[in-house]
Formats: structure tokens, sequence, C-alpha cells
């Protein structure tokens, strides 16, 4: 038994009473990953995972997720047609803690497997739908972060004129984004429970179908469309597939914008990674940024007469931006929070904890020091305006799905009622 392992063994027994340890293996995946993390299989059959964060950020992201976990009380689990990890206990070692679960049995999806699987992109479908369906009471029971559509609007806003301020944002994306923040429309929409952190690497699946859920840390009432925009990087039947399952599985408490909101979010993922590179002074990262902002302007242009639709998807998904992030090095790695208690096999950064902060301080929680919420509300109005400029021409509205009538009201007030 490996050092690590011997000591995170010795933690879980510290952690879980009564643990009788059998074996132990491995469960991170790399030497540069911000958890230790191991697996523990006891001699009664149950299988441990024990986490120890490497980092300040790491430990932050931990302790969110044991407030999530203990917001999904039995009762909320109930409703989730998956299972959620159980917090079983917790062992202090050299300033921090390492925290116990029960491991949860189940393959990571693999998003580009999810292309050609529209089963299984159903049952993401449905997931996500039984998550948004949640009751919104115990979000607040719990003291946990809640946004309004008007402070989703606000936040969005607020980070396009951080980005718009760095002075490397093309003005017609800016034109675009400024075009979809300015459409009330589009903003329009109830609130309802959301993962806030989900992406491929949250699901488990087993026999075809989600059958587990990890990484809660931001868990939260918000945008339905913040859980989604990652899906939308599969592309074709598999994306249609698990649009069709989750609006029919939310039925008439569905936005019809929801769509639209979901692909602003992906493309705003470029300009996060660009403000994460020029707020930790990276120029490598910031060039990476630049370089697949200026080619989301040509897939932009280049279809600029359609619609944007899973079928042509000119635009580049989170998927197309892992892939480049990956071909790119860099100083600092980063990693997809969502695989956060399953597997440690990704690296930790600012730039993904960048949600987080921004609704923790919209909310009125603790966030990690940056600007506080006035500050950035501030720096918004200074964002230039490509308003009427010759780049109009480059952009087109954000759009995406036309629902069907049957499956989508427009009535706010039915909204507002189905998801109360």
């Amino acid at each position: 038994m490996a050092r690590t392992e011997f000591t995170l063994a010795a933690l879980a027994t510290a952690a879980v009473p009564g643990l009788d340890v059998q074996a132990t293996r491995p469960h991170s995946g790399s030497g540069h990953g911000d958890f230790d993390s191991a697996v523990i299989v006891a001699r009664d059959g149950r299988e441990i995972i024990i986490r120890k964060p490497r980092s300040p950020s790491a430990e932050n992201e931990q302790a969110a997720d044991l407030v999530a976990l203990r917001a999904l009380t039995t009762g909320v689990r109930s409703r989730l047609p998956f299972d959620v990890p159980d917090y079983l206990g917790q062992a202090p070692i050299g300033g921090t803690r390492a925290l116990a679960y029960a491991f949860l049995p189940g393959e990571l999806l693999d998003a580009d497997a999810l292309t050609g699987d529209s089963g299984t992109a159903a049952s993401v479908g449905r997931a996500i739908a039984a998550i948004h369906a949640l009751p919104t009471a115990f979000i607040a029971d719990a003291g946990l972060p809640q946004q309004s559509a008007i402070d989703a609007r606000s936040t969005t806003i607020e980070l396009i004129g951080r980005a718009a301020d760095s002075e490397h944002l093309p003005a017609a994306l800016l034109r675009r984004w400024e075009q979809a923040t300015d459409d009330d429309g589009l903003w329009q929409f109830a609130p309802v429970v959301i993962n806030g952190s989900l992406s491929a690497a949250s699901l488990l699946v087993s026999d075809g179908a989600v059958s587990a859920v990890i990484g809660w840390s931001g868990l939260r009432v918000g945008d339905g469309a913040r859980d989604l925009h990652w899906l939308l990087a599969a592309r074709g039947e598999a994306a249609e597939s698990a649009i069709a399952a989750y609006t029919a599985g939310r039925g008439s408490a569905a936005d019809a914008q929801f769509t639209r909101r979901a692909m602003l979010y992906a493309e705003l993922e470029l300009a996060r990674w660009l403000l994460h590179g020029v707020e930790t002074h990276d120029q490598g990262v910031v060039d990476d940024a630049v370089a697949m902002l200026d080619g989301l302007v040509d897939s932009v242009h280049s279809d600029v007469m359609n619609p944007i639709t899973p079928a042509t998807a000119p635009v580049m998904a989170v998927a197309d931006v892992e892939a480049m992030l990956g071909e790119t090095p860099q100083t600092q790695p980063r990693r997809d929070s969502g695989a956060a208690l399953q597997t440690d096999s990704y690296d930790i950064s600012r730039f993904d904890l960048d949600f987080a902060d921004e609704h923790d301080a919209d909310a009125g929680g603790t966030s990690e020091p940056r600007a506080d919420a006035s500050q950035r509300a501030d720096r918004a109005p200074s964002a230039p305006s490509t308003r009427g400029s010759s780049d109009d021409t480059l952009t087109g509205p954000i759009e995406l799905f036309d629902m069907p009538e049957d499956d989508v009201t427009d009535d706010q007030s039915s909204r507002n009622s189905s998801s109360s």
C-alpha cells in the first residue's frame, strides 16, 4: 500500500466509526490534482471514497459540496430518479479535513459517446428535469444562494462588461452578446433548483441510464439553462433526445428560451477563460482564449443566415473548448468541477469557480477574494458598445430550438405557479 493510500485509509477509519479496512485502491488521476483520494473496501463489502483537499480552493469546494449534500435530505432525494452521494464522516489532518462518502458505482458519462446514444441522452434530459423540478424551499432553508431572473441577467451583463474591459473581446461577439442581454423575452423565466456545476463528468451511467449525479458544490436556485449549456456540445439526435426528454419532463414549467440562454452561457465560457488568464496574469491563457474567441467569430459569421441548432452548431460548444484547452500547455491546468466527488483525475483552477463566486456575491453569501458585487456591478456600464457598428453584419440573435406549442407555454404566470 502506497504511503498516500495508507494515510487515507487511516483517515477513513477515523472518519467512519467501526470501519474495518480490507483493501484500498488509488482514485487520484495525477500528481497535480487538487485532491488526494482513495477508495476503501471494507470487510463488510462497503466501498467508501475518502478525499483530502490539497489547496484552499479545493477545501472551499469540498465545504460547499458538504453543505449541499446535507441540504439534499432523504425527502428531497426521494424525488430524484438517481442516487446522490451519502456523507459518512470526516477526519482532521494538517489544518484541513478529509471527508468520507459512500462510493457510487457507475461509469462517468462520456460526452462524445453520448452523441451516438439517444437512449442515454434521453436519460440525461430526464435527470436534469428532475433536479429542476425539486421544490425551491429547501434551498432557502439550507441558506444556499438564490438568484432571480433579473440577477441572472445582471450577472451575465457584468461578465460581458469585464470581458470587454480586457480589450481582448472581438466587437462582433460583444455586439452578439449585447443583443442577447438586451432581449427582455430571453430573461423571462422562473428560477429553479439547479446543480450549478453540472457537466458530463457529473453523471454516472449504468445500463445506459443515469444512475447517480455527483459534485453538488454549486447547488442553488437559479437559471436552469446553466445546467444545460454543456449538453449542447452533443450534436444531432443525442442533443435533440436530451432536450426533448428535458422539455417533456418539465412540461408547462419549461420556458421557451432556455436553449438560447444555454447557448449564450456556452459561448461565455470563452469569456470566463479569457478573464481567468487576465486575472492570473497568464499570457498563455490569454492568447489561448483570444484564439478561441476569434474562432467563435468565424463560426458565427459563416452561419449568420441560419439559426444555431444542434444540427448546424456553428458555435464552439463546451466540448470543443475543452478539446482546445487540452491541446494548449497551461501553467495552471483546469478541471471539470462536476467530477469533484467521484474522481480526482482532474486539476482545479479559479476559472471553474468564477460562476459560484459571482452567484454567491449576488446572493449575499461568501466567496473567494475578488472584487465585491458592488465593484463588479460598477464596471458593467463601462463596457464599450458596438451598437450600430460595422460588425453588426457578422452577428445574429442567439436562437435555438423552436419548442412545440404542446410542450412549452409562454404564459409566465403558469410557469411561476408550476415551479412554486
